[in-house]
C-alpha cells in the first residue's frame, strides 16, 4: 500500500509504503534512482513492514521491495509498471 501525504509549504511529498509478507526483513530500492542504498523497512506487530520517505514533488521514481535480499516484488497499488533492463517490470509512483 501506497500513501501519499501533500504539504503545500513544503516542495517534497511523505510517502508512506506498506508490504505485507512472510519475511525477516524487506527493503525499498530504487528511490531516487539509488538501487544500491536500500530503505529498510520497519517491522510491524501484525507481520508486515512499513516505511515513511520524503520525495521531492512533481517527480516520478521505479522502485522494487527486496524481500529477505532474495526475491524482488512490485508493490500493486504502485501508480504504473516501468520496464527494465532484466526483462522484468519496476513500480512506479508519481508525486
Amino acid at each position: 500500500m501506497i500513501e501519499k501525504k501533500y504539504f503545500k509549504t513544503k516542495d517534497y511529498c511523505k510517502v508512506k509504503f506498506s508490504f505485507a509478507t512472510e519475511a525477516k526483513k524487506v527493503e525499498i530500492l530504487g528511490l531516487n534512482s539509488d538501487w544500491k542504498k536500500s530503505i529498510i523497512m520497519s517491522k510491524k506487530k501484525d507481520g508486515s513492514f512499513s516505511a515513511d520517505v520524503n520525495l521531492p514533488k512533481s517527480t516520478k521514481h521505479e522502485f522494487k521491495y527486496l524481500v529477505d535480499k532474495k526475491t524482488w516484488f512490485n508493490d500493486p497499488e504502485a501508480d504504473a509498471e516501468e520496464h527494465n533492463v532484466f526483462g522484468t517490470t519496476n513500480s512506479v509512483i508519481s508525486l
